[in-house]
């Protein structure tokens, strides 16, 4: 007899709710046939009542012996083409097809098809016994469908000290892979193992080799399972997951083959199956996003926040099969046509596969790729054709409405990948106009179209998106986040965090090993003369020579090639990489030069790589990747640096975003990150691979404090910490108006002549736009400095808030839609800087002081709580006058922020050495007898001997003073002052 807490009794009441609530039926194991993997009487029963006919030709065709024959046919077809084949898409046998389940219509218009949907016959068996071999050994749960398994679970019960852990290891090692219930894609499509807290599954058991993935709910933004009130957390698997509704459409629309080629040389020797199951986020997500747009129909947008290593991919390409075959309430299509945008080219190829492997149809997906002409025609010729699926590249969208003047009447969902701020821009506008059905009539006068172009930037009710990114900001949140009804902030529709993907296992926390250096510098001004210099450029000019000094980099070179060798090299089995991320492309050509030169005199086996774009001149010489990297291609670096013979890759902005590479491991940071860039960048390590537990960032440039302030707004839930005002752009076209710049008739004329139909493709349609541009050109080119300056800035602000905000309120104003384009033009023409030319130091300065060290090391801890990310809610104050200083004030300043800055350690060591002279009798009286020149000749050299008489207390301080004449300077001039100061008061 069970008792309640023991596992017979979780398996007794998962069972019974099945039965109960979920339409199951009891199988008894004695049923199930082990030799064929079956249960032989269900499965002919089902497809005698549901498909008599066919079973009569059977019966005809085999004489009498149909039972024997088809079982025959059905287990030969299940080891061949496996059993979610034979599910989705029957069995051919003696020229008739027979279907072994019925899956829910999209519609309700055929009852026929409801009716057998409704004949399904779905089973449990407790204590399934299906080994060929040894007739005991039994798993706790199988389910199956018609007659066939699907599913296996063993079930753990903590009460009694057993887990999910130990229902893996149960699978790892007694569970014989080679049986026909068990076998790869042959038998029972996923196997899982389950506790009362948690849930984990496979889909191909392979002895200690078996992986398992987490199928958890996640629990407080983290991985795990809430708790549910008087019932077990993992409930949700057998009373919402295992229902019958619910786990037949998981057997029709999710479960996937993908199949990898295997190459060597370029030229395919195999090919590696994985079955896909959807892990509890994705299937949650993409069944909220469906019934949202059943319900809502088009014309609402989603914002989609999941972690790098949610399997984005996958979600997306079952989303997309869902959205083309959706139907509302009253059996008509929600949308269209869906345009997936993405510059992935990978994801055309997997929608193309996974639509296949679900539904055995061609041609659903059309991908752009412009072989036969212009992929903005090729795009708009499929549009115009009704494809169901598109795919098509962000740079290509744009150009659309180029090609076409508008579309029938069409509802349309466009799900975008890795959405972005650049993607809520024109891209968004120009692609909500060409999808919005904008009808041009032929009387239409351009101040027709200008409004249309107006409202078209607002929400469209025939258009909905459904943006999927990793990492939102603040702009993407508003333009496609939700509000709920308890807030005032807009969210994500759906989240999968940070947090849960790094507990969950399925990327690697980049911050666990994080180490910071500070650099040190002095810096002399070598002329006697003292220039006046614009201060911001100046130091900005300071801040480059520094960066750029060839003792700098040739230090943190040192650093970088030594900590690769002794700690890198060796991880990953001997296989990690390491990626140096650089503030520009001159820095990234001397850094590789750097590299190169130190490897080569220290004659170690390590071979780097750079990444940069375009020509970069330096020292009167051009460099290009192509040639820094020995003639490989740019096109060919990747999969160049996936080989064993290159270890290091050099980059300038390229591969900080997107780049996939496993191997990883270590990141060398001497470049400024904030914000989103700092966690796209330093995410280029966290992708897993076999081998790699840990990833390592040593970083020059940044405190632990700013990676902590970029990385939190993303590490859960990320929301905005204040929504744009949609005041602000108003404010801004006053003060733009104000500086005179431009008239009002000037950008009346210039929108006329742009959206006039008649001008359109014609020749004297570039040079009417020109001349109503030229006269604010003129007017700004004779401005002063300083007005120039904020006059360029604010039009920057007015243009990327505009851009921006228009998406989000649909101001439908024309006169803001006027200025704003008649802005775009004029500030193409603007000259990007008032001043000739930046500021340049060469032999005006030298570097006198230079040290670096270890700041900090270790875990950079992010916090569980919801964190805000900016919004572009500034008005765009321009640019403050650039004063005009002293090239020494400049010097001063930097090495005030950069220069040898003591800690308080060295401070009290400096006062002790004060204290220690004003009590030194000698010295005091000739302070209080001599001018500050005499009493120098002797106090300097009594300093020297206080120095050396305490170096045990600060040896560090010690060194800069004996080393460094500059510091021993600075140091002597502060300390005689302030004693030759205080002696002068103590004798008054």
């Amino acid at each position: 007899m069970s008792k309640i807490h023991d596992e017979e009794s979780f398996e007794n009441f998962i069972s019974s709710h099945l039965i109960e609530y979920s339409g199951y039926e009891y199988l008894s194991s004695e049923e199930f046939d082990r030799e064929r993997g079956i249960f032989p009487d269900v499965v002919v029963s089902f497809v005698k009542e549901t498909q008599p006919k066919k079973w009569e030709k059977l019966e005809t065709a085999y004489k009498g012996n149909a039972r024997k024959r088809f079982l025959q046919d059905l287990t030969s077809a299940m080891e061949g083409r496996g059993t979610l084949e034979i599910l989705r898409h029957g069995l051919r046998t003696t020229g008739t097809k027979i279907d072994l389940t019925a899956f829910k219509p999209n519609t309700g218009l055929n009852p026929e098809v409801q009716e057998r949907y409704e004949a399904n016959r779905l089973g449990v068996t407790q204590q399934f016994y299906y080994s060929t071999t040894d007739p005991k050994k039994s798993i706790d749960l199988a389910l199956s469908v018609n007659g066939i398994p699907v599913a296996t679970a063993e079930l753990k019960n903590n009460f009694t000290d057993q887990s999910v852990i130990d229902a893996k290891a149960q699978y790892k090692s007694d569970r014989d892979p080679g049986e026909p219930a068990l076998k790869f894609k042959r038998g029972a499509l996923v196997h899982f193992a389950v506790d009362q807290n948690e849930v984990e599954y496979t889909t191909e058991l392979d002895g200690d080799d078996t992986h398992f993935l987490p199928f958890n709910k996640g629990h407080d933004g983290g991985a795990g399972n809430p708790p549910r009130e008087d019932s077990h957390r993992t409930a949700y698997l057998w009373e919402e997951v295992w229902e019958k509704d619910s786990w037949m459409e998981i057997i029709q629309r999710f479960i996937d083959i993908d199949v990898e080629e295997i190459k060597k040389d370029g030229i395919k020797v195999d090919e590696e199956e994985t079955m896909i199951f959807p892990r509890y986020h994705q299937l949650e997500c993409v069944r909220q996003l469906v019934e949202s747009a059943r319900e809502n129909g088009a014309g609402e947008d989603y914002l989609i926040q999941h972690s790098t290593g949610s399997g984005k991919s996958k979600s997306i390409a079952w989303l997309v099969h869902r959205l083309v075959s959706l139907h509302n309430d009253d059996d008509e299509a929600v949308f269209d046509g869906v345009v997936v945008v993405t510059d992935r080219t990978v994801l055309d190829e997997q929608l193309r596969n996974t639509i296949y492997e679900l539904d055995h149809k061609t041609g659903v997906v059309h991908g752009i790729k412009g072989e036969q002409g212009s992929k903005s025609e090729e795009l708009a010729e499929a549009l115009e054709a009704g494809k169901p699926v598109i795919i098509t590249t962000l740079q290509t969208f744009p150009h659309v409405i180029e090609h076409t003047q508008g579309l029938p009447e069409r509802d349309y969902a466009v799900v975008v990948d890795e959405a972005h701020s650049s993607q809520t821009g024109e891209m968004a506008k120009e692609m909500k106009q060409i999808l919005a059905g904008q009808d041009i009539d032929e009387d239409d006068d351009w101040e027709d179209l200008l409004a249309k172009s107006a409202e078209a930037r607002g929400q469209q009710e025939n258009l909905s998106f459904f943006a999927f990114t990793a990492t939102p900001k603040g702009k993407t949140l508003e333009a496609f986040g939700h509000t709920p009804e308890d807030g005032d902030k807009p969210e994500p529709f759906h989240l999968y965090s940070m947090r849960q993907a790094i507990e969950e296992g399925f990327i690697l926390d980049v911050l666990q090993h994080y180490t910071t250096y500070d650099t040190f510098y002095n810096v002399a001004k070598l002329i006697e003369e003292d220039p006046q210099v614009p201060q911001k450029k100046a130091v900005k000019a300071v801040s480059r020579f520094l960066k750029l000094h060839p003792h700098n980099i040739s230090q943190k070179v040192e650093i970088i090639v030594e900590h690769f060798r002794n700690h890198t090299q060796h991880k990953i089995g001997g296989k990690a990489k390491a990626m140096v991320v650089t503030s520009s492309r001159v820095h990234a050509v001397r850094y590789k030069k750097a590299i190169d030169e130190y490897i080569d005199e220290n004659g170690y086996d390590l071979n780097s790589l750079v990444a940069f774009s375009g020509t970069v001149e330096d020292d009167g010489f051009e460099y290009t990747e192509q040639e820094m990297n020995d003639g490989i291609k740019e096109s060919e670096l990747p999969s160049k640096f996936n080989t064993p013979e290159y270890q290091i890759l050099v980059v300038a902005d390229k591969y900080q975003t997107g780049f996939d590479q496993p191997l990883l491991h270590t990141m060398y940071v001497d470049k400024k990150l904030s914000g989103i860039q700092a966690v796209q960048t330093l995410s280029r390590l966290n992708r897993t691979h076999p081998g790699k537990d840990d990833t390592f960032v040593l970083d020059f440039e940044n405190d632990k404090e700013d990676i902590y302030d970029a990385f939190q707004p993303y590490y859960e839930k990320t929301t905005v910490e204040e929504t744009s005002d949609p005041q602000h752009i108003y404010q801004l076209e006053s003060e733009l108006n104000a500086f005179q710049i431009y008239t009002q008739q000037e950008v009346d004329r210039f929108a006329e002549a742009f959206f006039s139909p008649e001008n359109k493709g014609t020749e004297q349609a570039h040079a009417k736009l020109s001349s109503h541009i030229q006269p604010a050109r003129d007017r700004f080119m004779v401005a002063n400095e300083e007005t120039q300056d904020e006059f360029r800035s604010k039009l920057r602000s007015f243009l990327r808030l505009y851009k921006f905000q228009s998406q989000v309120v649909n101001y439908a104003d024309t006169t803001l839609e006027k200025l704003y384009t008649f802005g775009r033009f004029l500030y193409k023409e603007l000259p990007r800087d008032s001043q000739s030319s930046r500021v340049e130091f060469n032999d005006e300065l030298a570097l006198q002081y230079y040290r670096l060290e270890k700041a900090e090391e270790g875990e950079i801890k992010l916090n569980s709580s919801t964190s805000g990310v900016s919004m572009p809610t500034e008005t765009g104050t321009g640019s403050q006058d650039d004063e005009e200083v002293e090239l020494s004030t400049i010097v001063d300043k930097i090495n005030e922020k950069l220069g040898t800055d003591f800690t308080e350690a060295d401070q009290l060591f400096l006062d002790q050495l004060k204290e220690d002279a004003l009590e030194d009798d000698h010295l005091r009286r000739s302070a209080q007898v001599n001018s500050r020149e005499n009493f120098a000749l002797e106090f300097d050299d009594a300093l020297t001997e206080m120095f050396i008489d305490r170096m045990d207390q600060n040896q560090e301080l010690f060194a800069k003073f004996m080393d460094n004449d500059e510091v021993q300077e600075a140091i002597t001039k502060h300390l005689r002052r302030a004693v030759y100061e205080e002696s002068q008061t103590a004798e008054a």
